[in-house]
Order: structure tokens, then C-alpha cells, then sequence
């Protein structure tokens, strides 16, 4: 069974940092795009950082400088880094190895690929 497990969130002042992890089992994360997400009030998701299967990485705006992905292959494990955080980075956040990097979806849309169960991100003032 292919299954991605997501750790790190909690609770965090504003400024404060957060590693996310995503660890994978039964798929290799070097053999696939691999996404964070960020859940809105209305359950879609927003894509908010990739690594590609190339390695490429990229960033919506609003995280580029203060937010980091990496993979390690060893551990299977893709990271998302939260340095700075901001009030409105608070939110649940779900990994995902999509078969298409779409902007917005479906939050756990199974057609479009593994999803993870989610963290909680918590900023406060």
C-alpha cells in the first residue's frame, strides 16, 4: 500500500520556524513530483511547493524566502522547512505525490494522487 505520513506541525509564535516531514512507503519520492499543500476554509487546496522528480523546486510568492522543500532519498522523506512564519500561514498542511501539479484542488483528491492525513500549523501573535 502506498501511504505518505506527515509529522512537525504544532504551535508556533509568529516568527517562529516549523519543519514539516512527509515520509513515504511502498513509492520512492525520488520517482515522483512531490507537493505540499495548504488547505483553505472551503477545503481546496492550495500547491504551495513542489519538488519535481528532476529535483527542480518551486514556490508560490507567498513563501518564497522564508519556505524550503528538500527530499531525502535515504529516508524517503520530503521536508518542507517554514522559517518566519506569519499569521496567515496557519492552516492544515497535506502532502501529496500528484500525478498533476495543479494550483488549487480538492483537498485528499484521490484521483490526483497519494495524499497524506494533514498537520496542523498553529501561528500565533
Amino acid at each position: 500500500e502506498v501511504q505518505l505520513v506527515e509529522s512537525g506541525g504544532g504551535s508556533v509564535q509568529a516568527g517562529g520556524s516549523l519543519r514539516l516531514s512527509c515520509t513515504a512507503s511502498g513509492m520512492d519520492v525520488d520517482d515522483s513530483h512531490m507537493g505540499w499543500y495548504r488547505q483553505r476554509p472551503d477545503n481546496v487546496c492550495d500547491l504551495i511547493s513542489t519538488v519535481r522528480r528532476d529535483g527542480t523546486v518551486d514556490y508560490v510568492t507567498s513563501v518564497k524566502g522564508r519556505f524550503t522543500i528538500s527530499r531525502d532519498s535515504v529516508k524517503n522523506t520530503v521536508y518542507l522547512q517554514m522559517n518566519n512564519l506569519h499569521i496567515d500561514d496557519m492552516a492544515v498542511y497535506f502532502c501529496a505525490a500528484p500525478r498533476l501539479l495543479l494550483v488549487s484542488v480538492q483537498c485528499g483528491l484521490k484521483g490526483l494522487g497519494v495524499w497524506g492525513q494533514g498537520t496542523q500549523v498553529t501561528v500565533s501573535s
